[in-house]
Order: structure tokens, then sequence, then C-alpha cells
């Protein structure tokens, strides 16, 4: 089954008691059972079924279950956000005392969150690359998770998943790769062998920008030093679900990151459309990276879809000679970018990715502003920078519309 046909099938079938060819939305807290039997069986994982919605929901299984057949995993818990996602999938993990390694490319918002870990005894050590060579000089007896991004934003870095999941799995420590920027259009992590898959549903998996939401999904390889990684003693017998099931029976429920119903069904429905999305997106942000390149008034253009950047190889070779929808262009000072951002006339100023529409915005003093500049540097974001998410719009367009806004300059 192609990438395509598995988005409308994958998984997938009409809903059994009506005949509706998209999952109806079941806005409901809670779910009737006949016997006192039955909802024990439930509630002990003994049989399947929905009590809460905090829990499970059928709209939202049918969402799980159509994400892990794309990733390719066991299974998949949606989440309430992309950052909810991250969390739990992380703190599913580990516990007081642990380390992480990441890249300090990382989106913004995740750094901020592994900083705010510390107060819960999990340190997180980033570093100036996200290579094999970097986590292997700051690996420590300590470190049980090492965090990776398949598409830095907005660093644009392009992490080798393969040769991190071997180092990783010969450390015996759980890799975490956010596809966020990537999408299973570009790349199936699992596969290459991380252990958890994470998506912020928000952004290109949705398309809209009409639903919040996140998603984990389990490669269901179980095969760590238990006594490294004790919360996951009393799951082992789930076999390849253990991740899985201590995410659902601990911090998942305990935490009530739980997705809405209504959320899940808006990204359902941008879900089905994603290949012809991103297939789109992609040309047009390869198109514009080649167009403003060489233009005399901006000074730097990020894409690793050109020739000449020093991640070209690597994501030709992971992402199938497609290089996501993100670049970034530096416009000589941040009142240059303030002045181009201004003058945008289809390109929309807003801190998200993977609209229809084609949307920018300045990092540093937005997502960032918090950061110190020593900070921002390592994670590519400059005072003078514009971050392009390209959108599904006649690429002719767009083009002549930064044209327009660089000949204010």
């Amino acid at each position: 089954m192609k990438f395509n046909t598995s988005l409308l099938h994958g998984n997938f079938k009409e809903d059994p008691h009506s005949g509706a060819t998209t999952i109806p939305i079941y806005q409901s807290t809670a779910f009737a059972h006949k016997t006192a039997e039955e909802m024990e069986r439930i509630f002990a994982g003994r049989e399947p079924g929905f009590l809460y919605t905090r829990l499970n929901n059928p709209t939202i299984e049918s969402f799980e279950r159509r994400m892990a057949f794309l990733e390719k995993g066991v299974g998949a818990v949606s989440c309430a956000s992309g950052m909810a996602a991250i969390s739990m999938a992380v703190l599913n993990c580990l516990q007081s005392g642990d380390q992480i390694l990441a890249g300090s490319g990382i989106f913004g918002g995740t750094y901020a969150l592994f900083e705010s870990f510390k107060a819960l005894g999990i340190r997180s050590t980033f570093l100036a690359e996200s290579t094999v060579e970097a986590f292997a000089a700051a690996i420590s007896k300590e470190t049980r998770l090492i965090f990776i991004e398949t598409l830095g934003n907005p660093k644009l870095d392009v992490p080798e998943v393969k040769r991190i999941a071997e180092f990783a799995h010969a450390n015996g420590i759980i890799l975490v790769v956010d596809s966020t920027c990537t999408t299973p259009y570009l790349i199936h992590p699992l596969e290459l062998g991380a252990d958890i898959v994470i998506h912020s549903t928000s952004k290109y998996i949705n398309g809209s920008s009409n639903s919040i939401g996140g998603v984990i999904i389990a490669s269901g390889r179980t095969d760590w030093d238990i006594e490294k990684y004790p919360g996951f003693k009393p799951f082992q017998k789930f076999g390849r679900f253990m991740v899985l099931a201590k995410l659902r029976k601990t911090i998942f429920k305990d935490f009530g990151t739980c997705s809405a119903p209504l959320n899940v069904y808006l990204t359902s429905l941008g879900f089905e459309t994603l290949g012809l999305r991103m297939e789109r997106i992609c040309a047009n942000a390869l198109a514009l990276a080649q167009a403003l390149k060489d233009h005399p008034k901006v000074n730097f253009v990020n894409y690793p879809g050109l020739e000449d950047n020093p991640y070209h190889r690597v994501a030709k070779e992971q992402f199938s000679s497609k290089f996501g929808g993100l670049l970034t262009l530096r416009a000589g000072s941040k009142e240059n970018a303030f002045k181009v951002i201004n003058h945008l006339q289809f390109a929309l100023n807003a801190s998200n990715i993977g609209d229809a529409r084609t949307l920018v915005v300045h990092p540093a003093s937005t997502i960032y502003e918090a950061n110190t500049l020593e900070e921002r540097e390592k994670m590519g974001v400059y005072e003078d920078l514009i971050r392009v998410s390209a959108g599904l719009e006649d690429v002719e367009d767009i083009i002549d519309d930064f044209l327009n806004a660089l000949a204010q300059l």
C-alpha cells in the first residue's frame, strides 16, 4: 500500500454502525456498560472498551490507529498538544536523577520544556550538534534518553537518525524522535531505529491551523536494561505494548493530557490529504529558496534542498529527495527583517508552521525572546532571521510577494 492510499485506507474502515465514511465525533465524556463485570475487565485491561474520554474515546482511537499504521508502530497515544506529547513521552521513560541529551537546534518550546524538567530532578544537556560524536562525548552513567528532531526548527539541521539509533541502542539508551517538521511523508524514524516518534499534529498533519494536538507512536522495542528504567518493571507483561501500557495506565491518565474529540476529528480530515499537501509544500519551499538564495538583499538562505547546504546529502538520503517546508533567510538586520515581514501581502505573520498558507515569523523577538543571545545563536536564531513555512499557494505568487517585500529595503 503506497503512501496516499495508506492515508485513506490504512487501519481505517467506514463506521460499522452507520456506514459513515468519516469517523463520527463521539462528543461524550463517559461510556456506559451493561454489567459491572464488563467494566471491571475493561479497567483491568483484559477487554477492549471505552470508559472515559480522559482515557480513551472512539474518535481518538480511530486517529491513533491510523497514525500507528502510517508510522509503522505498534500503537499510538493522542495528546492535547505537541508539547503534551513530548512531555508524556519523555516523562513516561524517566525519573529523577536521569539525563536527557539533545541538540541545541531543537524547537525553542522543547528546549524550555526540558529546562523546566530540572525541577523534577531530570537534567538536560544541550549539545552544539545532534551527531553521534557529540552524543558520545556527552554521555554519562545517568543518560537515559536521546532526543532529536528529524529537521531542526529553525536551525534546519538534519541528524543521521539511523546512526544515532545504533549509538543509543549500543549504550542501552532510549531514542525519542520528533518528526513534526518532516511527517511520515518524508521519513519513518521507527524504521531507522527510533524507539518513540512524536508529532505536533497541529502542524502539517492537520494542515489548516484549526486544531491543537500531538501524538506519540511506539516502535514496540522493549529490550532495554529494565534496571535502568525501573518504571517499566510492572508493565513488562504487556510485551511490545509495554511503553504504551505504562503511558496509558500512569502518567497520561494522571496528567489528563487527553485530546478533545472535535480537535482529533478535524485533524483526521487534514490527515487524509497529507501526501498531496507535503508534495506541494516541499516543491514550493525549494522553489522559493532557489529564488532567494542569490538575491542581493538576502544575506543567507538556509534550506536543506539547496545543493551547497551542509545537510543536503543527509536530507536527500533520509527524506527521499524531498526537503520539507521550512526555510530561513537572513535580511542583514532586525529592522530589515521586520520591514520584509511587514510588506508581505500573501505570507502571514504567524508563529505556527504547516498551514495551507505561507507563514513567516521573526523568531528572535517572538518564540525565542526569553532566550539569551548565546542560546539563540546555538539554536540557529539570529536578529535578522526570518523563518518561512511554505504553503500551498501558486509558487509564482509567493516568490513575487517576497521579491516585492525585499524591494522595500
